[in-house]
């Protein structure tokens, strides 16, 4: 939500705000007020993040008829911890976990997330709501810029060039895209320069239109949640096709880690490879 505001400043100091306007990363006055602001106040990434951890990991069975998705262990540590692990590179300590299947265990041993370094609230998924109504369930929650990930992928993130490419682009969501060699097993993006069009599904290796891809990691703005209906709502197919219509939906391509766990052999090479963040 953004409000209209007057400002008297010195003709020095407004001549010196002028200068940092380039019409593309910094688009005009406003925008570069904002963005000086923002740094002022030590504000280069959301404060919150979304944590979607209530799948039931069907493609990793046996191991989660027993261990949900959330406690699977990377490195002597939960594939979650990784992910407050990235957070708290960034100081970002106030997280939201949506919980569905084994809620329970997951909540059990992550309690409230002191003895983590975070601070946790939950969503508990009494049904299934996909990977955008539980966003909408903590609504209330979530009245600034945050962040949304995936709760079964590993990544190392830079989290202030995404914030300020965020912002930058005035996006609604910006979504970070990870480069893969066969993008013929993912939704594949298609941009216009930094805007996402739409994400082709699993297409042919020779007819992909990008070898970038959806990460599961999201910078949302909080009028978002005005797209997402009640009960089961998808993000990729319920909100962001609207988003990239109305030209709001952005991509953030970047080079760090990214290690889906969501089956046996990507989970086998996750430890296998993954470098801990430090």
């Amino acid at each position: 939500m953004k409000e209209r505001v007057t400002l008297t400043l010195d003709t020095d100091v407004l001549n010196q705000v002028d200068r940092k306007i380039n019409g593309h990363e910094i688009k005009n006055r406003s925008h570069a007020v904002e963005l000086l602001l923002m740094k002022a106040m030590g504000k280069h990434v959301p404060s919150k993040a979304v944590i979607l951890a209530g799948g039931k990991g069907t493609r990793l069975r046996p191991i989660t008829y027993e261990t949900p998705k959330a406690l699977l262990p990377i490195h002597d540590k939960t594939l979650t911890e990784h992910l407050f692990d990235l957070f708290k590179k960034y100081d970002i300590r106030d997280i939201i976990m949506a919980v569905g299947h084994q809620r329970d265990k997951i909540m059990k041993f992550y309690e409230d997330g002191s003895k983590f370094g975070v601070k946790l609230t939950y969503v508990k998924e009494k049904e299934p709501l996909g990977t955008a109504g539980p966003i909408r369930a903590a609504r209330k929650l979530l009245t600034e810029p945050f962040i949304v990930s995936n709760g079964d992928e590993l990544k190392n993130i830079n989290l202030e060039e995404m914030y300020k490419f965020h912002k930058s682009n005035k996006a609604l969501v910006t979504i970070a895209l990870t480069t893969v060699s066969d993008p013929s097993l993912y939704g594949v993006a298609k941009l216009s320069g930094p805007k996402i069009l739409e994400f082709v599904e699993k297409p042919k290796k020779e007819d992909a239109p990008s070898k970038l891809i959806n990460s599961g990691f999201y910078i949302f703005e909080p009028e978002v949640i005005d797209y997402i209906p009640k009960g089961f709502s998808m993000s990729e197919k319920d909100i962001f096709p609207k988003l990239a219509a109305e030209g709001k939906l952005f991509g953030y391509p970047f080079s760090g880690q990214w290690f889906d766990t969501g089956n046996i052999k990507r989970y086998e090479r996750a430890l296998k490879e993954w470098r801990d963040i430090k």
